[in-house]
């Protein structure tokens, strides 16, 4: 009698009213105009990536010397580079590699971080600390000092840029999984869910995880902006996507030498960068202000 009552208070206290608690979050999002803004941008983004092939006008990788550093026209909207290259088709090509390197590498060190997180939160003590200390020695560094690094050991691409990223970005979202896990893992319904003889496991990915998850989300949406950012930063120095593979970053790197008699060539991919990385963050923050409760007050 006791473990069914134990039972069922961890099935109530982990079935809080999902449809409730995910209708006031998307009346709060609607209600924050930067956030449904953002939104907005990253659809056209996805949608801009998926159909890029039929919307470019020219091929992205192919161009003609004598079209070279040809001025914004009708022809050409965003002008041609030094190769005599499309810029606007490059531009769009390019978003599938920003978007698919920003959402990669945020899965990947996510789906790491939780795990390194919550076995470092609910043990504590010695593996507590061997694991946080660790994450420290990775944070003492400017993550993109380190991913550099890393990219000079596992050599140029975008595949290694992505492990790169990853490994440097793991730090954040474990310090955050841990944290949150130290908030509730002494709460009375984890304690009933040890009781009726859950293992550690399903205690952990069953009945904590699922409370503290707002926040992960949130900092995963931000961490978006942040690696398509490094991305691009590698990109500019040359590590990253190669050519002739349009990649924001190293469209700016290569542009850098016409700065004053071509800037056409790095105005449209620096606008294409601040864009997509201003989409994320205003959508992250609109998100973390709908998913707090106590707004919801």
């Amino acid at each position: 009698m006791i473990t069914q009552n134990l039972n069922e208070e961890v099935q109530l206290q982990n079935t809080p009213k999902e449809e409730s608690k995910l209708g006031n979050a998307w009346y709060m999002l609607k209600k924050n105009k930067a956030a449904l803004v953002g939104l907005v941008i990253i659809i056209i983004l996805v949608l801009v990536a998926i159909l890029g092939p039929l919307i470019m006008p020219y091929n992205p990788n192919i161009g003609e010397l004598s079209q070279s550093l040809q001025k914004p026209s009708l022809a050409h909207w965003f002008g041609t580079d030094e190769q005599g290259r499309d810029i606007l088709s490059r531009i769009i090509d390019g978003t599938k590699i920003s978007l698919r390197v920003g959402i990669t590498a945020v899965a990947v060190a996510l789906s790491i971080g939780i795990v390194v997180g919550s076995i470092a939160g609910y043990y504590g003590g010695k593996v507590d600390m061997l694991i946080m200390r660790f994450m420290d020695i990775i944070l003492a560094f400017p993550s993109l000092l380190l991913a550099i690094a890393f990219m000079s050991v596992l050599g140029k691409g975008i595949d290694n840029a992505i492990i790169a990223i990853s490994i440097v970005t793991i730090p954040e979202y474990a310090r955050i999984v841990r944290g949150s896990i130290l908030s509730i893992k002494d709460s009375e319904y984890v304690q009933a869910a040890r009781v009726i003889g859950n293992s550690d496991f399903a205690i952990i990915f069953k009945h904590i995880l699922p409370n503290v998850i707002s926040p992960i989300i949130v900092r995963a949406t931000l961490g978006v902006s942040n690696a398509i950012l490094d991305t691009a930063a590698l990109g500019f120095l040359g590590l990253g996507v190669q050519p002739p593979q349009a990649e924001w970053g190293s469209m700016l790197g290569a542009g850098r030498g016409y700065f004053y008699n071509a800037s056409h060539i790095i105005l449209f991919p620096g606008i294409a960068i601040t864009i997509t990385v201003l989409a994320f963050n205003l959508f992250g923050d609109g998100l973390r202000d709908a998913l707090d409760p106590k707004l919801h007050q």
